[in-house]
């Protein structure tokens, strides 16, 4: 299933904030910053991350859903997607 990037585009921008954090955190670390700030940003680009791919995954269950109709939703193929993020 092809997901429409307009109904992404939350995720899309999350995903490039987490991005931001990550290279901040890539500097704070070459420059010998303070280990507290660095571990802060990584655990907050993880969450947005994490946010971010359940999101995309709870879309396309919509867009499953709209399209084929429940008997058209792979239970166990969605059951492996979410147990990929945690």
């Amino acid at each position: 299933m092809n997901l429409d990037p307009a109904e992404v585009k939350p995720s899309i921008t999350r995903l490039k904030r987490a991005r931001g954090q990550i290279d901040a955190v890539i500097r704070m670390l070459e420059s010998g910053e303070e280990c507290e700030s660095a571990v802060t940003q990584l655990a907050a680009a993880a969450k947005a991350i994490d946010r971010a791919g359940y999101s995309i995954i709870a879309t396309g269950l919509k867009q499953c859903y709209r399209e084929e109709g429940p008997e058209g939703l792979d239970a166990e193929k969605m059951e492996k997607l979410f147990l990929s993020l945690s």
